[in-house]
């Protein structure tokens, strides 16, 4: 299941440049900050359909995996339970190959500043972009053959 959450900046959905701030990390690449606020009332909710992943002749599981440092928090991946595919009675054929269906996601990843407001604020945190490539299911292909000459 995805959960799609839009990033809206502050300010009414109207980004003004005053509300960034520049700085230079310590390997000297410019850091920009940008205020973000996600928006719950954007929350796409997903659609009834048929679970893939047992009907596939490709079948896959999922792994969950649970990070509060990361936004979201929780994030499901693909692991392809056989080598090969299952051919129309239900046995493997080994002469096709499972591979997993990978796609790129991003997440916020929570880190605490550098800078922070002081002792008795306690720490103050930011929250960095990150990518990811995932596996989100499995699919059935033919064998790469090389031929030597």
């Amino acid at each position: 299941m995805t959960t799609e959450a839009a990033a809206v900046p502050k300010g009414g959905g109207q980004s003004k440049h005053s509300a960034k701030t520049h700085r230079k990390s310590s390997d000297g690449a410019t850091v920009q900050t940008v205020p973000l606020q996600l928006d719950p009332n954007v929350v796409v909710p997903p659609r009834t359909m048929r679970p893939l992943q047992n009907a596939s002749i490709s079948p896959w599981t999922y792994n969950v995996s649970h990070d509060d440092s990361l936004f979201p928090p929780v994030l499901s991946e693909a692991r392809c339970l056989l080598e090969g595919c299952l051919d129309s009675d239900g046995r493997e054929d080994l002469s096709l190959e499972s591979k997993p269906i990978m796609h790129q996601v991003l997440l916020l990843r929570r880190v605490k500043s550098a800078a922070a407001a002081g002792p008795e604020a306690g720490p103050g945190y930011h929250y960095r972009l990150e990518n990811r490539l995932i596996a989100v299911g499995c699919t059935c292909v033919r064998p790469v053959v090389r031929h030597q000459d």
